[in-house]
């Protein structure tokens, strides 16, 4: 079975973009009301809020690409000012469409940056404004930082994978990989697979980025799983001389899904090495202690914590 692709992209993620509601990883319910939108072909004003990487902007391009609607995108990021809204946004919105039997749609990209105190105020007015030639998708990862007045103009829609369903839709995200990967001719090992999907879902971003990256090789095996251990480690290095105990933190949740025995034995391989050498000894002690410890501790995440804090604390990373 192949996935639809658009040859003009280089990056993954862009090049097999779901053009479709029906082809988008997502709950059911989420879908069902996404494609309800779709059928009826009347799009209200939206929020898409969620974590990065888990489709939002793909759903809002999906519905205007399905309806064959105009449509454009805005980086609020990147242009969230005053000026974005009165040129490119009211030029776009001003005018009917004349390619299209629907409404024009703004996609404000990253939405939670725009300003609070002139970009989204004006917003309310311009929702209202062009309300029969303009409708507005906003995607954010916190929609908390937008203002009232818009929460009020959009439906609002939440981009959240509970764990009852994870499973499911990671392995549905796992299928789309192998296709990729076989369309792409690159070799790879299932387990291996599996491991980079599960890591980091359910950004689907990330995980064909990632996937780019180590199929620069022509293929995907236990091999990568090592090199991707040997480089976050010499990223831990870097926070630990930095005493940075939010990126630590950071990192331990990042890391913590990854086979406890393989973490143990990098540490003890890749980390003792950055340690100042009358420190060695203790390092070696503190080691043990945790790696004893996380055979019976109830939260394997935070006695990896509780370990990088006592080495910070004790020890000297050079």
């Amino acid at each position: 079975m192949s996935i639809e692709k658009n040859d003009d992209e280089f990056l993954w993620s862009q090049k097999y973009r779901p053009q479709k509601v029906k082809d988008c990883i997502l709950p059911v319910d989420m879908k069902k009301n996404l494609q309800a939108i779709v059928d009826s072909k009347e799009i209200p004003n939206m929020i898409l809020s969620g974590p990065a990487g888990t489709g939002k902007t793909t759903v809002a391009k999906a519905i205007c690409d399905e309806l064959e609607l105009d449509y454009i995108v805005v980086n609020a990021s990147l242009n969230g000012n005053i000026d974005t809204l009165r040129n490119e946004i009211q030029d776009f919105s001003s005018t009917m469409s004349m390619v299209a039997d629907g409404p024009k749609v703004v996609i404000l990209d990253e939405a939670d940056y725009m300003n609070q105190n002139s970009l989204q105020p004006a917003l309310r007015g311009f929702m209202e404004t062009f309300s029969k030639t303009t409708r507005f998708i906003l995607t954010c990862n916190y929609p908390n930082r937008l203002i009232e007045p818009i929460h009020s103009r959009t439906a609002k829609m939440e981009f959240k994978f509970p764990k009852e369903t994870k499973q499911k839709l990671a392995a549905q995200f796992f299928g789309r990989c192998k296709t990729i990967l076989d369309q792409e001719g690159v070799e790879y090992d299932e387990a291996v697979l599996v491991s980079l999907v599960m890591k980091h879902f359910p950004d689907f971003r990330k995980i064909l980025n990632e996937l780019q990256r180590y199929s620069a090789s022509g293929k995907i095996d236990k091999g990568i799983l090592a090199n991707r251990m040997d480089a976050s480690i010499s990223d831990l290095r870097d926070v630990l001389k930095a005493q940075d105990y939010s990126k630590m933190r950071k990192w331990v949740s990042d890391n913590s899904d990854n086979d406890l025995n393989v973490l143990w034995s990098s540490f003890y391989k890749g980390l003792h090495e950055h340690v100042k050498d009358e420190n060695k000894p203790d390092f070696i002690l503190i080691l043990g202690k945790y790696q004893y410890q996380s055979g019976f501790v109830p939260d394997a995440e935070i006695n990896l914590c509780a370990f990088l804090v006592e080495v910070v604390s004790n020890i000297e990373i050079v």
